[in-house]
């Protein structure tokens, strides 16, 4: 029976229903309010553990009986070791062992490393994923192959999930590079440092049983603990964990683009005539070659006028590191950290401060960090006339991206978005776009290379670069001089089949993706 669908407060068709469970569609930016208590897992007993604080297993296998796994149960995991992980992938070679099927595979992304599992979405292992993807696995799921359906949430979305009982994780995998065999664990030695283990925070409080594997086991105590061996119920030592080289992001690299490098020095023009670089302003910018540039761009700014930023928010890289260690930050509040400059750095300075999707994104919480952010820097793979932004979608409707924690930085004070005006010959501003992921209210600015486009609800933006020499464009300008370099894009045909939905950072569905023509 085909799902139900209904219209949400976006205009955007959506289900009701994912795989079984309702679905509440979007009602607008903090329109939807949560009710009820946050879940909690069941109550445990130290009589159940050994009283010598060693709850080591033999091997991954062993962990996964001994935490009772079943058909249909969920599966988490995290991805801080990004395409490096082994991880994921002995996991589920462990599962399938097991002759387990159908199960929720939960993961905070997934990496082209994971094509592996593939397999186990074929014969029925996995039966669905629920988690940011790129790479094969999003090729597959965008082609239909996938037996349920996909949901994509934000990092701060992900948190929320489980800590409103949304997602109830029968099985959390938590994979440490130092940890001790009660469960203590930390990211920051050995060689699979990863920095921080914040995405699996959410993992380890509010999942029924909790597996720590390591490869670099240590007395008891493991310090400092970023998870805590209390919500921990076993320990597996393996060989490897991940690939060092592919643990640290090849995306930490400052562009050399002479388009890209424009699009970032227009970006931090603009900031500067716009009034945000001021002593104790804040600033959020990605790990891509453009975003580190826009931060380059910044630092020469701020030596020139003498000021400082109070925070920057991270993923942190060696670039933001240098900031902080020049005294052109006071403090870095790190989700993520990209290279071994930020894993040395989060481990040896004080004011390179763990943060985790709780306190930076969390949605239904008594606040969080994104809103007191003074300007974030962000990507998209296309924007519409109305400033909505796609971030998971290409313009053929393959789900080759994932969210991140772009939806929960849109809540920063100004949002940027640096875009080539067109990509691999296709016009990035187009009229509608294929996914919506962020709605056009949160979105100020667009910044490509031939011109700035203001969002018009941000009138006290406009009338600060007034007088500036800045190019500012309507989007629709920018839009013809797209379609006039390149033509109008091809409508999109998709096969209409749902194969994913896209949350919003309060859990309602703002968007879903379709099986794309093949």
């Amino acid at each position: 029976m085909a799902n139900k669908m209904v219209k949400n407060a976006a205009g955007r068709e959506v289900v009701t229903e994912i795989n079984g469970q309702k679905a509440v569609p979007y009602q607008g930016v903090g329109k939807y309010k949560p009710e009820g208590r946050k879940y909690a897992p069941w109550i445990s007993s130290c009589a159940d553990y050994p009283d010598n604080g060693d709850k080591r297993v033999s091997n991954i296998r062993e962990a996964l009986v001994k935490a009772g796994i079943k058909d249909g149960m969920t599966i988490s995991t995290h991805h801080h070791f990004r395409n490096g992980d082994l991880l994921a992938n002995m996991l589920f070679d462990a599962v399938h062992e097991l002759g387990i099927k159908d199960i929720r595979w939960f993961p905070s992304a997934s990496f082209p490393c994971h094509e592996h599992l593939i397999q186990y979405l074929d014969d029925g292992t996995i039966h669905h994923i629920e988690g940011s993807m790129n790479g094969p696995l999003g090729r597959y799921v965008s082609e239909g192959k996938m037996k349920g359906i996909a949901v994509l949430r934000s990092h701060g979305g992900r948190y929320q999930a489980v800590q409103d009982g949304e997602v109830e994780i029968d099985i959390a995998v938590i994979g440490a590079p130092m940890a001790d065999p009660f469960g203590n664990a930390n990211g920051l030695e050995g060689d699979s440092a990863c920095g921080l283990l914040g995405f699996a925070l959410a993992d380890s409080q509010y999942a029924n049983r909790v597996i720590v594997v390591t490869d670099n086991m240590v007395p008891f105590p493991c310090i400092p603990w970023q998870i805590q061996g209390n919500y921990v119920d076993f320990t597996v030592e393996v060989p490897r964990l991940g690939l060092p080289e592919e643990i640290v992001s090849g995306t930490t690299k400052i562009t050399k683009s002479p388009d890209r490098l424009l699009l970032a020095e227009l970006t931090a023009k603009f900031c500067d005539a716009a009034g945000i670089l001021k002593d104790g302003f804040s600033f959020q910018s990605g790990a891509g070659g453009t975003s580190l540039a826009v931060g380059e761009f910044f630092r020469t700014l701020m030596k020139e006028k003498g000021i400082k930023a109070r925070f920057a928010r991270g993923g942190s890289n060696k670039y933001l590191v240098s900031m902080l260690e020049e005294g052109l930050v006071d403090y870095i509040l790190d989700g993520q950290t990209f290279d071994l400059d930020g894993v040395r750095s989060m481990r040896e300075n004080p004011r390179h401060v763990w943060t985790s999707p709780f306190t930076s994104y969390n949605y239904h919480g008594k606040g969080n960090f994104a809103p007191l952010v003074d300007v974030a820097i962000l990507g998209a793979t296309e924007v519409d006339i109305n400033f909505n932004a796609n971030v998971v979608t290409h313009s053929d409707g393959y789900l080759l991206h994932g969210i991140g924690g772009w939806q929960n930085c849109l809540f920063s004070k100004t949002v940027i978005l640096p875009l080539p005006l067109v990509r691999d010959r296709v016009p990035v501003i187009i009229d509608r776009v294929t996914t919506l992921c962020g709605p056009g209210e949160l979105i100020d600015v667009i910044v490509t290379e031939r011109g700035i486009a203001i969002n018009p609800l941000r009138k006290d933006l406009m009338d600060a670069v007034r007088n500036s020499d800045l190019p500012v464009k309507t989007i629709q300008e920018l839009k013809e001089e797209a379609e006039r370099l390149c033509g109008r894009p091809e409508k999109l045909y998709n096969d209409g089949k749902v194969i994913a939905a896209i949350k919003w950072v309060d859990g309602t569905v703002i968007d879903v993706v379709r099986k794309v023509k093949v």
